[in-house]
C-alpha cells in the first residue's frame, strides 16, 4: 500500500482530516507510523500485539520513575516509545486492512489506561495527587464528551483541540525530561517541576474541554 492509498483510508477513519494536510511535524509523524506499520505488517506483527507492547511500556513509566533522576529520564523514553507504538497500531491495521470496531474500543482503552501510567509517574516524581487526579479527570470527561456527543449525533470529530492526546503526550514526554534533568541538578527540584507541569496538562486539558463543549454545542443545538 502507498502512502497516498493509506492516507485516504487513514482519512476515513480520522473524522476525514487528510494527513497530507497536516502540519510538517504531524504530517512527519504519521508517514513515520505508516512505513513502521508497512515494516511490521510484512513481519505479520498484528494491530493488537503492537498495542499491548504499547500498555507494557506505560506499565514500565511508574515503574522507572520510581528510581532516581536517571529513572525519570528513561520513563521519558518509555512515553516517546509508547506514544509511537499508540500511533503505529493504528498503521498496522490500516495496512492490513484489519481494522474493525472492536480494535478501535480497545485502542481506546490503551490509551486512557497509558495516560493513568503517565500521571502515576508525575505523582511518583511528586506533582500532589489531586492536581493529578484532576488532570486525569478532566482528560477523561474531554473523551467522554465526544464520545456521547457522536453518539448523539455530531459529525466526525467536531474539532481539535488543544487538549487532544498529541497535547498529553507531548506534556508527558517534555515534563519527565525536565524533571528528570531537574533532579540530577539538585534532588528537591523534581517535584516542584513535575507539578508545574501537571498544572500545565490541566490548564490544557480544561481549555481543551471548553473548545469542545463549543463545538458540541454549535453541532447538536
Amino acid at each position: 500500500m502507498i502512502w497516498d492509498d493509506y492516507a485516504v483510508r487513514w482519512s476515513r477513519l480520522h473524522g476525514g482530516f487528510d494527513p497530507r494536510a497536516a502540519s510538517t511535524v504531524v504530517r512527519g509523524w504519521l508517514r513515520m507510523s505508516y512505513l513502521v506499520g508497512y515494516a511490521l505488517s510484512r513481519l505479520r506483527v498484528s494491530p493488537t500485539g503492537v498495542t499491548l507492547a504499547g500498555a507494557v511500556l506505560c506499565v514500565a513509566v511508574p515503574v522507572a520513575a520510581a528510581g532516581s533522576a536517571v529513572g525519570v529520564i528513561v520513563a521519558a523514553c518509555l512515553v516517546l516509545l509508547a506514544a509511537v507504538a499508540d500511533s503505529v497500531d493504528g498503521a498496522v491495521a490500516v495496512v492490513t486492512e484489519r481494522t474493525s470496531r472492536l480494535g478501535y474500543v480497545y485502542d481506546s482503552l490503551a490509551d486512557r489506561f497509558g495516560e493513568a501510567c503517565w500521571l502515576a509517574a508525575f505523582w511518583l516524581v511528586g506533582a500532589p495527587g489531586w492536581l493529578v487526579v484532576a488532570a486525569g479527570s478532566i482528560s477523561w470527561l474531554h473523551e467522554y464528551v465526544r464520545a456521547r456527543s457522536v453518539a448523539a449525533g455530531m459529525k466526525e470529530i467536531g474539532t481539535v483541540t488543544v487538549g487532544e492526546r498529541p497535547s498529553r503526550v507531548s506534556i508527558a514526554l517534555v515534563g519527565l525530561l525536565l524533571a528528570g534533568t531537574a533532579g540530577l541538578i539538585d534532588p528537591d527540584l523534581a517535584p516542584g517541576t513535575m507539578t508545574v507541569v501537571t498544572a500545565g496538562w490541566v490548564l490544557l486539558a480544561g481549555f481543551g474541554l471548553t473548545q469542545l463543549l463549543a463545538a458540541v454545542r454549535r453541532s447538536l443545538r
